[in-house]
């Protein structure tokens, strides 16, 4: 009877474990798989068998158990193929190197034993690194993602028979080098889209420019065409630079959810996530019979943009609400709980009424008011008091569109949100879970956000006048410490909360007359 080992890894979350691939060979004629292997693994001893065959190496009939230890943590996808490939070959003496325990391998066969790309592979490779491996043998598609963890050997092989050969140290390999900092320095103001190519729209700017400023959720609310969509797109522009740290993790959870491409090894720009309104809940947070990470995590240290807000299931929207607050998302099974991050900016948007033309300045709306109302209470309560920047879009005339001088580029605007955010990472310093006015408890509010009293006299005039709801009140003074940061201002002035104040379109009484 003989027995050979080989090590690859299961991803759980956003985190991989070591897994050990056993493989014994013997007296009989059957395959046997275990250690909690999913179909897809159950399904490799075809891909193994054939690739085998066709590589010209033997496969007598003989009994063969393959053990995936530890039992007790579900192993998923076709990533065990090469490991089963080469522990077989191992037991069976046609392989003979002492190089395979000292390499963490994974893969996807096809028949003829070229090398499928797999998923996960950047907490893999970490996983790797932390056990003491000296190297990984992969994919080639997956080299460059696992390169940018460093102090380990990365072997990126297209085929089954160029691992055999690197193995029995036929032939050279060099392992894949990836300059992590460079990458990142060099790609990290690649944007596709910028303010400069947006005429007019003056106060939409400048709201998304707080809303950036402080980490604030925002909603705009205006008719067809008026051009939501593109200010919501060059929003992540002026969004400060991610850190390395935050670039590693952005990119662990895009690798696990397999959405890397080959030609990408780190994520240097802050995702944008822009889901249909036939999203299901599921999709949405993550989850299903084999979790993965879901929209708001894959726009975690970017933005979440919910285009035609009252479009989307109730029972989406209101999922949203406990990541919004958590800034991250559990989801538990009878076996298993898996959290994923999910620390986004939500930016939504939204028509005015069923038809779009409520309010517009030239088109008139065929909406009964009983419809404006219903249709925007679509969004419930505790989801918009989780939104605190609401702002109106109009259409822009035309001698804006047309007009010859060049708008401001989202390279001024991000460097005076660069400079509010340090104001507030001295303020937040003692307090590490918090680092943005947007996520100020109650608590915090009252002792940062002081008011003198005219402030206090503007504050309540307004909620009297305007019909301000009560929830409004805590929204404008964060907001309002945001644009003070914006001008540099110590203290919170009356003009600060006048601007402050014009952002609560939504909780206005008079909205629907």
């Amino acid at each position: 009877m003989l027995l050979a080992k080989t090590f690859g890894s299961a991803v759980q979350g956003v985190d991989a474990c070591l897994v050990t691939i056993e493989v014994q060979v013997g007296e009989g004629n059957k395959f046997y798989m275990v250690g909690l292997a999913d179909n897809a693994i159950r399904e490799s001893q075809h891909r193994v068998v054939s690739a085998i065959k066709y590589l010209k190496y033997r496969m007598p009939m003989q009994k063969v158990v393959v053990n995936l230890a530890p039992a007790d943590i579900k192993k998923e996808g076709s990533a065990y193929d090469l490991p089963i490939a080469l522990g077989y070959l191992r037991a069976t003496h046609q392989l003979k190197s002492e190089l395979l325990e000292k390499y963490l391998i994974m893969g996807e066969l096809s028949l003829d034993g070229q090398l499928r790309s797999i998923k996960g592979v950047l907490p893999i490779a970490i996983e790797a690194r932390r056990q003491g491996f000296k190297g990984m043998v992969l994919p080639l598609d997956n080299g460059k993602e696992a390169a940018i963890v460093d102090n380990i050997e990365i072997i990126a092989v297209s085929t089954m028979k160029e691992a055999i050969a690197f193995f029995e140290k036929k032939g050279t390999f060099n392992p894949v080098v990836s300059d992590t900092r460079d990458i990142f320095y060099h790609h990290i103001n690649n944007y596709k889209f910028d303010f400069s190519e947006v005429q007019g729209q003056e106060n939409i700017k400048r709201a998304l420019e707080i809303a950036a400023a402080g980490g604030h959720n925002a909603i705009m609310i205006g008719p067809p065409g008026a051009g939501k969509t593109m200010l919501a797109k060059r929003l992540p522009s002026i969004l400060p630079p991610l850190t390395l740290h935050e670039a590693l993790e952005t990119t662990r959870i895009h690798s696990v959810a397999g959405k890397l491409s080959s030609d990408t090894s780190l994520m240097t720009t802050r995702p944008f996530r822009a889901p249909h309104h036939t999203i299901s809940y599921t999709a949405l947070v993550g989850g299903g019979g084999i979790p993965q990470p879901g929209e708001i995590s894959m726009a975690h240290n970017g933005v979440l943009f919910l285009d035609e807000l009252p479009e989307f299931q109730r029972k989406a929207l209101e999922v949203l609400r406990q990541p919004l607050e958590e800034r991250q998302v559990t989801i538990s099974r009878a076996k298993l709980s898996i959290e994923y991050p999910a620390n986004f900016m939500l930016i939504a948007s939204m028509n005015p009424c069923p038809c779009g033309y409520y309010n517009h300045p030239d088109k008139d709306c065929v909406c009964a008011p009983a419809m404006v109302l219903r249709y925007l209470n679509k969004i419930s309560g505790p989801l918009l008091d989780r939104i605190d920047i609401h702002v109106e879009v109009t259409p822009v005339a035309f001698d804006e569109m047309t007009r010859d001088r060049p708008a401001e580029s989202s390279k001024y605007i991000r460097e005076r949100v660069i400079k509010a955010r340090e104001f507030q990472s001295t303020r937040f310093s003692s307090t590490p879970s918090i680092y943005s006015n947007s996520m100020m408890p109650s608590k915090l509010v009252k002792e940062i956000c002081t008011i003198n009293p005219a402030g206090k006299t503007l504050l309540k005039t307004a909620m009297e006048k305007l019909g301000l709801s009560a929830r409004a009140y805590t929204r404008i003074l964060k907001v309002s410490r945001t644009i003070a940061d914006l001008a540099s201002s110590r203290e919170i002035k009356v003009e600060h909360l006048a601007e402050a104040i014009q952002y609560r379109t939504l909780d206005r009484e008079e909205w629907v007359q």
